[in-house]
């Protein structure tokens, strides 16, 4: 091999030159195509005998990391060393050694080593950063190397939605309650927890509610138990992108099961601002000052306080602002706030004639736009998998998005409890309420009240009603 001279910025002739050898592998593979620890270890040594003048060199090895981002402990190492001046040099076999992100090769390149006086050199590309072309040329190559890892990434994209397809689990982390990833054959794998989740279907048909189901099973907190139990990956679907397809794994529960238990659930949401209890205004009412939730508890022998979650230990994950100052205020007082507010409506402030009865479903009209939204992704993959351009791949991403906003506003407004009862006899009622408020037990009366009512917020001692017509 020729002699290369190597002309740092400002090098004098007597200057010890020490070379920051760099060496990268990521995977197996690219130590099968010719990138292994020990090729590039014998061709960067190589390549140093090639250099005239006092040369001394120091391995920094990252063995398994991507090139995709900087967090590997050589290159933070190599860094270091550069800031320091303990290093002359940085030499590769390859650029894309370095990184494969254009931003971070020339974050290397124009922060850390030529503000440092470190000329940066990659034998296979053959050019170093002491001279105006090769600091170019690196821009260049950085741009490919950064389209290449783009190309990798739509390609691993491309392919989990083929393994999704075909009813295997697309891998990576979030691997539902109840189950183990094989990575062999590339399936869910119902584990030992598995029981956990039979039990809880069990538990919730005969009636127990979920914060009871998630304190018997020692789950965290009563919405993990809602995710379980409303997870369609437990009927051996797969829900990828907001389409749903059969996977290869093995059911825990039945199907008939399952859509029984998400019925009740479906029933029980809608109806829980109902549920069985003496108190008027339960699930309703919301603190003023910090947004939390608001319930009743037992004041002695005087009554009922409405007190603010986040001034409770009861249920951490409801409190808002542990340093909420609003006041506790009587359950009976913003009771009668409320049922005086409803007794002096006029009939030009119920409208009773401004509805046509239509159901009040905000959920139903979400789940037929997200359906007609699934079905257009779907095509839109379909038309990927055939041509493969950008654009589609950017229609795909901004349609996945918006599935996903759905999905959560479908959630919120299910969290809600919208009624299906129609506006027109909603409003009939409230109409009649002098007639007929006394005549009502308990159960009635809260009925009505949720019917009309979206939510009551109770600011220190001002209390504020928000309708839902």
């Amino acid at each position: 091999m020729a002699k290369s001279k190597m002309h740092k910025l400002n090098q004098s002739m007597n200057e010890i030159v020490k070379i920051a050898l760099y060496i990268r592998v990521s995977t197996d593979r690219q130590a099968e195509e010719g990138y292994s620890i020990d090729v590039q270890k014998e061709r960067l040594i190589a390549f140093t005998k090639t250099l005239d003048g006092n040369v001394s060199y120091e391995l920094y090895i990252d063995d398994g990391f991507s090139g995709a981002t900087l967090d590997r402990p050589a290159i933070q190492r190599l860094i270091l060393d550069a800031r320091s001046k303990a290093i002359t040099h940085v030499c590769v076999y390859k650029l894309d050694r370095l990184s494969r992100s254009q931003k971070d090769t020339l974050h290397l390149i124009e922060d850390i080593f030529l503000p440092n006086n470190i000329a940066f050199i990659s034998i296979q590309e053959s050019f170093n950063t002491a001279t105006a072309f090769g600091r170019a040329v690196v821009g260049i190559l950085s741009v490919f190397a950064q389209l290449e890892r783009e190309n990798i990434y739509e390609r691993t994209r491309s392919g989990m939605q083929k393994r999704v397809e075909a009813g295997y689990w697309p891998g990576g982390g979030g691997v539902p309650f109840g189950y183990d990833y094989d990575l062999e054959k590339g399936i869910l794998v119902p584990n030992s927890d598995a029981d956990t989740v039979r039990q809880l279907y069990d538990l919730y048909i005969k009636g127990h509610s979920l914060q009871s189901i998630a304190n018997m099973l020692g789950l965290k907190y009563e919405k993990l138990a809602a995710q379980i139990l409303l997870r369609k990956t437990n009927i051996g679907i797969i829900e990828y992108n907001g389409v749903e397809y059969q996977g290869q794994h093995e059911p825990i529960v039945p199907r008939e099961v399952f859509e029984k238990a998400v019925a009740l659930h479906a029933q029980r949401s809608e109806k829980r601002l109902v549920s069985k209890t003496k108190h008027l205004l339960t699930g309703l009412v919301y603190c003023g000052v910090c947004g939390a939730k608001m319930r009743y508890q037992k004041w002695g022998n005087a009554g009922y306080k409405l007190v603010c979650y986040s001034q409770q230990i009861s249920k951490p994950y409801l409190i808002k602002d542990p340093d909420c100052n609003n006041e506790t205020v009587w359950a009976e007082a913003i009771e009668n706030a409320v049922i005086s507010d409803l007794m002096d409506m006029t009939a030009e402030e119920i409208n009773l004639d401004g509805t046509e009865g239509a159901p009040i479903s905000l959920e139903e009209t979400l789940q037929k736009k997200k359906s007609s939204l699934e079905a257009k992704l779907k095509r839109l993959y379909d038309l990927y998998a055939e041509a493969g351009n950008r654009i589609l791949l950017e229609s795909i991403n901004e349609l996945t998005d918006e599935i996903k906003k759905l999905s959560k506003k479908i959630e919120e407004e299910a969290d809600k409890g919208i009624w299906s009862e129609s506006a027109k006899a909603a409003k009939e009622r409230l109409k009649n309420i002098r007639e007929t408020w006394n005549y009502m037990d308990v159960r009635e009366k809260r009925n009505l009240i949720c019917s009309v009512i979206e939510k009551i917020t109770v600011t220190h001692s001002s209390v504020r009603i928000d309708y839902k017509y």
